[in-house]
């Protein structure tokens, strides 16, 4: 059982936070994805401690156990994570994020370059605003009619959201396919079973246990100016990008892998949106441990 904190931030809000892997050692901070929450992946936990990593998984803000913060940008994400950081008296860490929590990672990585050693991105969104890409081409229908009513604002997106929650909440881990039809390659449907499957539904249950707040302000932050620039990122960045993903299509991933500075790209013909977290964080967590 991962050890549960709330961690007070300097706005007064709290950040729910969990830490596992090696008690001590060195720091990997973990960015969910959207929505989701920071509950740790059993496997992933198990790699960590081998590689004598210490998993802090969170809350984004919304989301389980954290406090909202309502009109909050991707770079809001810097100050929640130095304040974790503080709190737990850790001066150095490396960052991993998937999916939503992809352009998170990104974030510290800019933001706090005097101790994030490095980062992974995984199966990232682009910025919205990013320049030569059709934003939503690839995507498949739940996500084309989430982002439609985000580009309405939250009075259309938080009753989308809410039919969306009630769904989710009501699926068991060999419904949660079937709730996510649209968005799951062959390559993806072929490993949502069993464990990660289990995972999906706890994770996500706890995360829209309060509401979607935290969905809600994810989604209204993926479609404004995020905060930072990817030109200003200094520290070693590793990205994933899968071709078969209906979730983050590999044009997001080629559109970051073109203008990260010294990024290490890898956009991976046989994978999916959820494979790359399922079977490659050993050799991710290897990556990252080897920067500090």
């Amino acid at each position: 059982m991962s050890d549960e904190h709330d961690v007070p931030l300097r706005d007064g809000r709290t950040l729910h936070v969990y830490v596992d892997g090696d008690p001590n050692g060195l720091a990997l901070v973990a960015h969910h994805g959207t929505p989701g929450s920071g509950l740790p992946y059993g496997p992933d936990v198990a790699d960590a401690r081998e590689k004598g990593l210490r998993l802090i998984g969170y809350d984004r803000a919304g989301y389980g156990g954290s406090s909202p913060n309502p009109g909050r940008t991707v770079a809001d994400v810097a100050a929640d994570i130095a304040d974790v950081l503080d709190h737990f008296g850790i001066a150095r860490f490396a960052s991993v994020g998937g999916s939503g929590g992809g352009p998170h990672s990104l974030a510290v990585g800019a933001l706090l370059p005097e101790r994030c050693v490095a980062l992974c991105a995984i199966a990232a969104p682009a910025p919205w605003q990013a320049e030569g890409l059709d934003w939503l081409q690839g995507q498949g229908d739940q996500n084309r009619a989430e982002w439609a009513a985000a580009l309405q604002g939250a009075d259309v997106l938080e009753p989308h959201l809410e039919r969306d929650r009630e769904e989710i909440l009501e699926a068991n881990a060999e419904q949660i396919r079937e709730v996510l039809s649209t968005l799951l390659s062959p390559v993806d449907r072929a490993v949502v079973t069993g464990a990660l499957a289990e995972h999906l539904v706890a994770s996500t249950a706890l995360a829209l246990r309060p509401g979607v707040a935290g969905w809600r302000d994810d989604d209204l932050a993926f479609t404004r100016p995020w905060g930072f620039e990817l030109a200003d990122i200094r520290v070693p960045v590793l990205l994933w990008q899968g071709v078969q993903d209906l979730m983050v299509p590999p044009d997001h991933g080629r559109w970051l892998a073109e203008r990260i500075p010294g990024v290490e790209a890898h956009i991976s013909d046989e994978d999916g949106h959820l494979t790359i977290s399922e079977q490659r964080m050993p050799e991710i967590h290897q990556w990252l441990r080897d920067r500090f």
